[in-house]
């Protein structure tokens, strides 16, 4: 393996690799990768003699960087899945996510398929072996080394691929519909909550308005249903949450006028041609809190707004992002707040003129 392969390696993708190996023939064909972190997977096969490797990462800028490495990213279904006989399945915190991607190798892949799933043990339990086991005949389980194990499974039942879940919350009047993985799923948070509670009186009038990592599409929808003049943009790195607001979307009827798109930030939103920007920021990474996600996105909105234009932000009042919200965006005021969060608005400062 080559030194960068494999610097790219944590110890549960190396013992995932060395299970492989044990596992199965040389020969490996075509290989699908599902949830890799930092691209070593991917490098790794590819280096084993993989005549091509497929990858799935609920993150669109993982996805690119490993297509850009030389594997083919595709959406999880059966394009990325039919027919496969090895699936390397880096296991994900969410037990409803691991549940879709289960069922769906099991609904796919070859009868022979080889699914080796690792993870660090801290991030493991014993629930995950049972979602596996919902969907494979046979589910063995490694021998722990450098605290990470890896659960092989094998015989696939053929389960019927997964769909978002939906829920309709009565007070809000809104259908709300969340694959596995996204945040908060088919509930409302207590953030985007309060922001809700704001958008039918207090929201300036806009015509073109972009909710900014939308997750599972609250905000655009309710926005869209409030604002029938207005045309909608609902944005996020992740898979999962995309298939989430486009479900949302044609659940509260609004899918004609809210465009979902998978992209980082508001990429595809021209400079200055937004009214208005949403934003619930998300402030965990990898379960720990970390606010430096944020101020990256506060840039971003006031990039695609036009000058005088306003992102409405809510946060976890402990956050205090106000400054980096005057700074990154412009002059901001407060809007509601209740025990835990705040929503405030920043108005777009003029761009200055070039002579």
């Amino acid at each position: 393996m080559s030194t960068t392969a494999a610097t790219l390696l944590d110890p549960a993708d190396a013992l995932m690799l060395d299970e492989l190996a044990a596992r199965s023939s040389n020969d490996l064909g075509r290989v699908v990768v599902i949830g890799d972190r930092r691209g070593g997977l991917s490098a790794a096969v590819l280096e084993r003699g993989a005549s091509e490797v497929l990858v799935h990462h609920d993150s669109v800028i993982v996805e690119r960087a490993l297509a850009l490495a030389g594997s083919r990213s595709l959406q999880l279904g059966p394009e990325l899945l039919s027919g496969a006989s090895t699936v390397l399945l880096r296991l994900p915190l969410s037990l409803d996510e691991l549940d879709e991607q289960a069922a769906a190798i099991s609904a796919f892949a070859a009868d022979d398929v080889i699914v080796v799933a690792g993870a660090r043990l801290k991030y493991m339990t014993t629930a995950m072996n049972e979602v596996l086991s919902k969907h494979f005949g046979r589910i063995d389980v490694s021998l722990a080394r450098q605290k990470s194990r890896v659960l092989v499974a094998r015989h696939p039942l053929r389960s019927s691929p997964i769909e978002p879940r939906s829920q309709f919350h009565d007070d809000l009047g809104l259908w709300l519909c969340a694959a596995g993985g996204v945040f908060s799923g088919t509930r409302v948070d207590i953030g985007t909550r309060l922001l809700l509670s704001e958008i039918s009186d207090a929201l300036p009038e806009a015509r073109a308005i972009a909710d900014l990592g939308t997750g599972s599409g609250a905000l655009a929808a309710a926005l869209a249903m409030a604002r029938p003049e207005a045309t909608v943009i609902a944005t996020d790195i992740s898979s999962a949450a995309v298939l989430s607001a486009q479900a949302t979307m044609l659940a509260n009827g609004v899918s004609d006028r809210v465009s979902v798109r998978r992209e980082p930030g508001l990429e595809s939103a021209p400079d200055g041609s937004l009214d208005l920007v949403v934003l619930n920021p998300p402030f965990h990474l990898a379960g720990a809190v970390d606010a430096s996600l944020a101020p990256a996105l506060f840039a971003e909105a006031a990039r695609a707004l036009r000058d005088g234009g306003e992102l409405w932000t809510v946060f976890n009042s402990s956050l205090g992002y106000r400054p980096a919200l005057d700074r990154f965006v412009g002059s901001t005021g407060q809007i509601a707040r209740n025990t835990k969060f705040t929503v405030t608005a920043s108005r777009r400062r003029p761009t200055a003129r070039k002579d």
